[in-house]
């Protein structure tokens, strides 16, 4: 199975952000999830997992501060990070998404209008699945690739045995995702994984961001197929 074409609607914008999710979904095999009560943290946590070498970032909508820290990401990193918005439930919200600058939006569940609008503006889309029925819906919506959460739930056999009959089927396992479940996620066919607070720890509450640094390192280091035992 692949991924259908973009909706026919409209060419596709030059700056293709699904193409570019793709890609750095193949290539890092590692999300990381930003979210926060505060904004306080934001740019400092983005620029130090930029730095230990994390490449795909999602920040969360409801996070105060989300578009403007996407914006100032994009301004500051370019082309060297994708970067996207997270809980993201609507088309409006994809929209502003957009006009951030971010590259690609995920949600918790599939609305299929929302992964079609993420498409006709040129943006990459990772909706929420937890069936095989729900990740072909995404699939055929125009989705980049379908989000298994929560990954938890479910551990990674449940991948392989999906995998199976759809061995071309991109699931990013997200939800529960400690160092120690990385390699077995992406062993068991995951295309990737997301991961929010095994990662982030307490960095966007005024923790340590060298501490940030080494986990981040770590997990990228484990995503590349390194040790995951930390």
């Amino acid at each position: 199975m692949t991924a259908p074409a973009a909706p026919t609607s409209g060419a596709a914008p030059a700056d293709d952000g699904h193409a570019r999710f793709d890609a750095a979904l193949r290539t890092h095999r590692l999300v990381a999830i930003l979210r926060s009560a505060t904004a306080d943290g934001l740019g400092a946590a983005v620029r130090v997992l930029a730095d230990a070498g994390v490449r795909c970032l999602e920040v969360t909508l409801p996070t105060p501060g989300s578009l403007a820290a996407v914006a100032e990401a994009r301004t500051r990193f370019g082309d060297e990070l994708v970067i996207g918005v997270g809980t993201v439930l609507r088309t409006a919200e994809v929209r502003r998404a957009a006009d951030a600058g971010a590259r690609f939006v995920v949600s918790p569940n599939l609305h299929p209008p929302v992964v079609e609008t993420a498409r006709e503006l040129g943006l990459g889309a990772l909706p929420g699945v937890f069936t095989p029925t729900e990740a072909l819906a995404a699939m055929d919506a125009g989705a980049t690739a379908a989000k298994l959460f929560p990954a938890v739930a479910l551990g990674p056999g449940y991948v392989a045995a999906l995998r199976a009959p759809l061995p071309d089927l991109p699931l990013v396992a997200t939800g529960g995702v400690a160092l120690a479940d990385v390699r077995p996620w992406l062993a068991a066919g995951a295309l990737a994984v997301a991961v929010g607070s095994p990662l982030l720890g307490d960095a966007l509450d005024g923790g340590d961001l060298g501490a940030l640094r080494r986990r981040a390192a770590t997990f990228v280091a484990a995503a590349r197929g390194g040790d995951s035992r930390g």
